[in-house]
């Protein structure tokens, strides 16, 4: 049953995710079009620290501008209520949909790594970090990815505020550098992006499962499991869960590596990835 109360001039019909910090509702506007909006939990609604989050997130989202990215819409960080609006994605979140069916076969999988690979690129260009591409951020239906949750999205550039010895982000799809304290980059997010479709493409995450200690020290190690992708990831993947971030191609090079009909391409140090 839907909660039937307004926020901002928005209808707010349900809840559909609840975090430490603010509660996501499935929500309708004044011409009737659902929308998410996100509003801050009281308790960080009354910090400045948290208002101040979700200004930052509200500026790097409100700067990307891509068909695979969910696009913010409205918000209002000096309500009594502070949320942010942004479109909203209909379909299910990549990790629910590997478990009710199934890993991703065929085709399907390089629609679906390339057309993500086109939403890290738009991030990328627009100056923005995502860091935390994971199965859970990326809303898929049909072969067709958004993503979402720029909750601990930065600037590019801009200085480090995650604490030496915190993980931000997921910790089995984290690249080895952010597991070390460094801070993140472009080729991290890049990491995440292969990282992701390996789990897409495997139903298991790429580093394995079991405690958080044990999966960091496989990241650190290289020890990823791609078997059973098929090509033309089975070649690119590595490219991106290389151990050292500037040996990783872009996310634009992916992008273009996996357009249909692209054959023979080569990576930046030459080596054939097709």
């Amino acid at each position: 049953m839907g909660t039937q109360r307004r926020l901002g001039g928005y209808r707010l019909l349900d809840e559909i995710g609840r975090g430490t910090t603010s509660v996501v509702h499935l929500a309708m506007d004044s011409a009737g079009r659902e929308v998410v909006l996100k509003r801050l939990r009281p308790e960080y609604a009354a910090e400045p620290a948290g208002r101040r989050a979700l200004a930052m997130e509200m500026a790097v989202q409100s700067r990307v501008r891509s068909d695979y990215v969910a696009r913010l819409l409205d918000g209002q960080v000096d309500a009594d209520q502070p949320y942010l609006v942004m479109q909203y994605a209909p379909g299910s979140p990549l990790g629910d949909l590997v478990a009710e069916y199934g890993p991703f076969g065929g085709e399907r999988l390089p629609r679906l790594a390339r057309r993500l690979a086109l939403a890290l690129a738009a991030v990328h260009d627009a100056g923005v970090l995502h860091r935390d591409l994971a199965p859970k951020n990326v809303i898929v239906l049909g072969d067709r990815p958004i993503l979402i949750d720029f909750g601990i999205a930065r600037e590019r550039g801009a200085a480090q505020t995650t604490a030496r010895g915190v993980l931000a982000g997921t910790p089995a799809f984290l690249a080895p550098e952010l597991i070390e304290g460094e801070p993140a980059t472009a080729a991290s997010d890049v990491f995440s992006w292969a990282a992701t479709l390996a789990f897409a493409g495997t139903g298991r995450p790429p580093f394995g499962a079991g405690t958080v200690p044990a999966v960091c020290f496989r990241i650190l190690r290289g020890e990823h499991d791609l078997a059973g992708i098929g090509e033309p990831l089975a070649s690119l993947l590595p490219l991106g869960l290389r151990r050292d971030p500037t040996r990783r191609p872009t996310a634009r090079w992916f992008a273009g590596a996996l357009a249909e009909g692209n054959v023979g391409v080569t990576d930046r140090e030459g080596a054939s990835v097709a």
